[in-house]
């Protein structure tokens, strides 16, 4: 890097540009700084990863993003979704589509970020891609947030292994979207969110009730077992005080730790629920954010909605076996917070809003592989996966 002096008679000129050249590069390539609290992992975003995608592929809202045991990426992305149930364009634009073509509804990277496969028939997936994960045999699970079912595929994507639910049916009153929610199906969903794995028996976790747009959604964890059989389920949790007052409720994701507890994130209400594995509820876990541009009380529209994307709208445990930190993405202010897993503080956090390297625009989704390397997916507007290492803790 080019050094520049400056002849200052005052020393601490110098240490104050020094120090604000360092604080500007951070925010660019690394990591917002962190609590002095030993071991905080600490990120850099890696500019070149992934590779270029061959074949003028474009991608477009990415609804999930999942790591196998030999740290290759799957990403499952919404290529095909045009005005969607929330409204809004959720395929490629005209534009896009002119200057090159859309990439396929699942993308695997290796390590370096090449793509190494890819695969996916829109007509057949889940509608609206929201959630990917990679089981202990290497299968692959897909749901989608515009649907009511979910599906095992094998790792290369050529074979449906199983598939639970109809396609295009909801656990509604009437089997449509529009109809009351049943919170009740042991073989059909209401808008799925995301899936979850028991790393002890390889039990399956479904959040089921993805709030949005028209129509309404399920709210509760529906348990299988690795065969896709049925065990049990559990709404989210509602304090009698809540019960009239509290947001739509919205599973977005789920997580379950090594220590047997069950993390959901609650969207709307800016918080993750804690559960044990059989629906027993222990407590919220609130994360707070700010809106840095003061909206007008009579304020409509995107600004207003943005609040409703939720500050803890994914989460992700530190690979030590006790899983000390937790990693929860802040959607509100487009950050990934670092928490200190039993006591909910947020210890520090790294991204900002943007659209350039290391920034989010709709930060939506995230995995860790096993070197601890974080894989962020953006919705909406930011539209691609970028890959944060760890330089430092864990």
């Amino acid at each position: 890097m080019n050094q520049v002096s400056f002849v200052r008679k005052n020393s601490q000129f110098k240490m104050v540009l020094a120090c604000g050249a360092f604080a500007f590069l951070a925010g660019i390539f690394g990591a917002s700084p962190l609590s002095a609290q030993t071991g905080v992992p600490k990120f850099e975003v890696d500019p070149y990863w992934p590779k270029p995608l061959p074949n003028r592929w474009v991608t477009g809202e990415i609804g999930g993003v999942c790591v196998d045991s030999h740290d290759h990426v799957f990403v499952a992305q919404r290529v095909s979704d045009v005005g969607g149930m929330d409204g809004h364009l959720e395929g490629l634009t005209g534009d896009e589509l002119n200057a090159g073509q859309a990439g396929p509804p699942v993308i695997e990277f290796d390590e370096s970020g090449k793509v190494v496969n890819s695969w996916g028939d829109a007509k057949i997936l889940p509608k609206d891609l929201h959630g990917c994960a990679v089981d202990r045999n290497g299968h692959v699970w897909l749901d989608g947030s515009e649907d009511g079912i979910i599906q095992e595929y094998s790792h290369d994507g050529k074979e449906m292994l199983l598939q639970i639910g109809k396609k295009g049916v909801f656990d509604s009153s009437d089997g449509t979207v529009n109809g009351t929610p049943l919170n009740a199906g042991t073989s059909q969903f209401f808008r799925v969110s995301e899936i979850a794995f028991d790393p002890h028996n390889g039990d399956m976790y479904v959040a089921d009730g993805h709030a949005k747009g028209k129509g309404g959604n399920n709210f509760r964890i529906v348990v299988f077992d690795q065969g896709g059989h049925y065990l049990r389920q559990w709404k989210l949790h509602r304090s009698p005080e809540e019960a009239s007052t509290a947001a739509r409720p919205t599973p977005h994701c789920v997580r379950v730790s090594n220590d047997g507890i069950v993390y959901v994130c609650d969207r709307w209400m800016n918080r993750l629920q804690l559960f044990d594995t059989t629906g027993h509820f222990k407590k919220d876990m609130p994360f707070s954010f700010k809106v840095w541009t003061p909206i007008p009380a009579t304020a409509a529209g995107a600004q207003r909605d943005a609040m409703l994307v939720g500050s803890c709208s994914s989460v992700e445990f530190s690979n030590d076996p006790q899983q000390k930190f937790m990693y929860v993405i802040n959607e509100i202010d487009e950050q990934i917070d670092i928490v200190d897993r039993a006591s909910g503080s947020v210890l520090g956090s790294f991204g900002r809003p943007g659209h350039q390297v290391g920034e989010f625009m709709h930060a939506h989704t995230m995995a860790v592989d096993s070197k601890g390397n974080i894989y962020v997916g953006e919705s909406v507007d930011g539209r691609r996966v970028q890959k944060f290492k760890m330089v430092a803790g864990d």
